[in-house]
């Protein structure tokens, strides 16, 4: 029984860690996002040699969305990993469904803002 939930543990931790990479990725890429216009600008005015206003657009919003939902990502993670610490001591693991609808949903949601903002921004 012992090997049983040392097994169990050691996988709900490896899930947490993925769940972590998956956070630190999102918040990483919504830092890239939220610097990308005003990079865009830069190098429009080095090619251009004409001064740029800066104005960073949707993207900030959208980095900015994407760092908050890569903290909420790490949040709701750790309270996972100690849900399911928990039920496994208890001998009572069991699936989350929630977990993941809301995290498919916010990923989805993530992502149909880029692509709007992409489309909208692809003719300037």
């Amino acid at each position: 029984m012992a090997d049983l939930r040392t097994s169990d543990h050691l996988a709900n931790e490896r899930t947490f860690l993925a769940w972590l990479r998956t956070s630190i990725s999102l918040t990483s890429l919504g830092f890239v996002i939220s610097r990308f216009s005003v990079w865009l600008r830069e190098l429009s005015a080095r090619i251009d040699q004409q001064p740029q206003s800066v104005h960073t657009g949707w993207s900030l919003w959208i980095g900015v969305a994407m760092m908050l939902a890569g903290a909420f990502l790490a949040i709701l993670s750790a309270r996972r990993y100690r849900v399911v610490k928990l039920a496994i001591e208890e001998g009572r693991p069991s699936a989350d469904t929630f977990s993941i609808i809301l995290v498919t949903g916010l990923v989805i949601l993530l992502s149909a803002a880029l692509i709007i903002y992409m489309l909208l921004t692809s003719g300037k």
